[in-house]
């Protein structure tokens, strides 16, 4: 563990934490950590000493510095592993939350689905969650079914079980949506699924950096997240898969890496997580990322829970005492709060919000079958992380007041 991680208190304080946080001057309220969580000075640090003092490649390179760079890549892996109650070689590096989804659906779809067969989504799904999978029904001639939500704004899991059946093939949710903050039993749903010998894959980008995440308890088959959502940096995420799926899925993309022999005739392929990362992989950027579940780690996911669903329900309450704002969402989101307002567009909200020093998220969050559910063309969402308190939740509504007094 690094010092920097080391030296922190184990409490969300954000007293304590926002000083962790460089770029977030003072009287800046960033409420947009849904989008991508600001970087702690410990990611940082680990990514500039990873290029200018330690760099090199890895798992190719017989020099001491080669070595201690693949040392300290594959250390990254086993952290993320710890992070989430994996095992190391179920652990594949991506680009991202959506690589991993578009790597399920073409290497585990490709070789499972079939024309008449059946893949179940929800209503709330990111495109990210919805778009490989339709990818793929075109190819293979399968259908793809979609749960409905709740009027408060979760999974209706009593239906979306009862679309689970012999010929569903996957069932790929989002663990905690994106606009609207709620969470969905995992548990529940994957063992529904198998009972119907269905796989189930479970979008983790807004849960892995707020919920604890035990991918044996929640009995997912494959569960994917992001990086940058987790302060750590972009162009990394993660794809976990169990041990036995990965080993029977054939590689999706070729090239240096992922081999075990090459001839002109034929090669084969290394064993995973290897057969899934092709090419140089990003390096530093694993290392951001084993810096970051550091500093997670080291707060305590637990305790980040309870702050933002705090400031949630904090940012909620003063919300609903203006008469304009609609509320998205069930009263007990995890730290995300979406609404609208009554002859303003979401855009122009955020506009104004920005010129008072508040930073939110507005338009339809690449999820519009949600907000044509919804009857809006889009929301501002507020997200928040441990590096925020009550008085962004006081600049946030007294940036709505200044919005409602230009707009009256």
């Amino acid at each position: 563990m690094s010092a920097n991680v080391a030296r922190l208190r184990p409490d969300p304080d954000p007293a304590s934490r926002r000083a962790d946080f460089p770029a977030i001057p003072a009287g800046w309220a960033y409420l947009d950590s849904a989008a991508t969580a600001q970087k702690p000075q410990a990611v940082i640090d680990a990514i500039t000493r990873g290029y200018d003092r330690d760099y090199a490649t890895v798992h190719r390179g017989v020099y001491a510095r080669s070595a201690d760079m693949t040392v300290a890549y594959e250390a990254a892996r086993t952290a993320v592993a710890r992070f989430i109650g994996a095992a190391a070689d179920e652990v594949v590096f991506t680009r991202g939350a959506t690589e991993g989804i578009n790597l399920i659906a073409q290497a585990w779809g490709n070789a499972n689905v079939r024309g008449g067969d059946r893949i179940l989504l929800s209503q709330l799904e990111h495109h990210s969650n919805i778009v490989p999978w339709q990818m793929l029904a075109e190819r293979t001639g399968a259908h793809i079914d979609v749960a409905p939500i709740t009027a408060d704004g979760r999974i209706d899991e009593e239906a979306l079980i009862a679309l689970i059946g012999p010929r569903t093939k996957m069932v790929a949710i989002a663990h905690v949506s994106n606009v609207l903050g709620s969470v969905a039993d995992i548990a529940r749903i994957a063992q529904a699924a198998h009972a119907q010998g269905a796989l189930l894959l479970a979008d983790g980008c807004q849960a892995a950096p707020r919920l604890p995440v035990d991918v044996r308890t929640l009995g997912a088959d494959f569960y994917v997240f992001s990086g940058h959502k987790l302060y750590g940096p972009t162009g990394i995420g993660v794809l976990w898969g169990r041990a036995d799926l990965l080993a029977a899925m054939p590689p999706w993309q070729g090239g240096g890496a992922m081999i075990e022999t090459v001839t002109f005739e034929r090669s084969t392929y290394a064993p995973a997580p290897g057969r899934f990362e092709a090419g140089t992989p990003h390096i530093v950027g694993a290392l951001g990322l084993h810096a970051a579940v550091e500093y997670v780690e080291r707060i305590g996911v637990g305790a980040i829970d309870a702050h933002e669903r705090r400031l949630a329900r904090a940012a909620r309450e003063a919300l609903r005492e203006i008469n304009t704002v609609r509320l998205f969402g069930p009263d007990d989101s995890a730290g995300i709060v979406s609404f609208a307002m009554e002859g303003v567009h979401p855009h122009d909200i955020a506009t104004i919000l920005d010129e008072s020093g508040v930073a939110i998220r507005a338009g339809h969050h690449c999820c519009q079958p949600l907000m044509a559910l919804l009857g809006v063309p889009a929301t501002a969402r507020a997200s928040f992380a441990v590096y925020n308190d009550e008085d962004d939740v006081a600049r946030l509504v007294d940036g709505l007041a200044r919005v409602r007094r230009i707009f009256r």
